[in-house]
């Protein structure tokens, strides 16, 4: 039997832990992963004790963006199944944006494409020294549409528009400098760094901290300032774009191994 792509527990204090657990493929997500969260999202929704949720990612690196084998496979079929795709892959980002409950995320290793997404959709971030991070979705031909929001919340517009469209991996320093991480700790330290963090936030009013969450969401990019039908249009563009020519072969040159050849493919 496959491992479950998504663990959580709930302990005495109302911390959840999420834990994306794909570590074979450094917790890269497809609907599996998509479909974990979602539920997850859901079961602790149903929990009145609910009061922190901190997510780690299982393994040597914390998420690598989207599984491209999946997205392969996803690509040819219907304008219809791939909308479906990106709208799934959407909410799961976009629920644990609005959650009225502090969020902590712990990066370890790895966090590339939709990953910075999901860790800019949390509350805190703390992050390994080892930590690696890329927006990584114009090296295959694709574009971090359904992200933008939350990416242009976390590190501003002026930064999204060099890491976005380089593509290029930065370490933990620079994410720490940009906005992307609020705290880099040695990997030894990352566990008790989140518990310092859990602590602080477990002291402080419940109905205060959801309300202070809300307000500071009307006025972003990624919560309530941007509305159902610009995200809507988001999930289009983000769907249309893998079934381009130009995303077949960034995906196919991703399994070759080989850098992209864009010259000729057209619109």
């Amino acid at each position: 039997m496959p491992a479950n792509p998504v663990l959580w527990d709930l302990d005495e204090r109302g911390v959840a832990t999420v834990t994306l657990n794909r570590p074979e493929v450094n917790n890269a997500y497809d609907a599996g992963l998509i479909n974990g969260v979602l539920a997850a999202m859901d079961e602790l929704g149903k929990k009145p004790q609910l009061r922190v949720v901190v997510l780690r990612g299982n393994g040597k690196h914390f998420q690598a963006g989207a599984d491209l084998k999946w997205i392969n496979g996803v690509r040819p079929k219907s304008a219809e199944e791939n909308e479906a795709v990106s709208q799934a892959t959407f909410e799961a980002v976009q629920r644990l944006n609005l959650l009225p409950i502090p969020t902590v995320a712990l990066v370890q290793g790895g966090c590339f494409g939709g990953g910075t997404g999901v860790i800019s959709a949390c509350d805190v971030v703390i992050a390994a020294d080892n930590a690696l991070f890329s927006i990584t979705e114009v090296r295959w031909g694709l574009t971090a549409a359904i992200i933008i929001p939350q990416l242009c919340d976390a590190i501003g517009v002026r930064q999204v528009r060099r890491y976005a469209l380089t593509g290029e991996r930065f370490g933990a320093a620079d994410a720490r400098r940009i906005g992307l991480v609020h705290e880099v700790v040695p990997l030894a330290d990352l566990e008790a760094a989140g518990a310092r963090v859990v602590e602080q936030l477990l002291g402080n009013g419940p109905e205060a901290m959801a309300e202070t969450k809300a307000l500071a969401l009307e006025s972003s990019f990624g919560g309530m300032g941007v509305d159902d039908e610009a995200y809507a249009r988001l999930v289009r563009m983000h769907s249309a774009r893998r079934r381009t020519a130009e995303a077949s072969e960034g995906l196919t040159s991703f399994a070759e191994k080989r850098a992209g050849n864009w010259a000729g493919l057209g619109k």
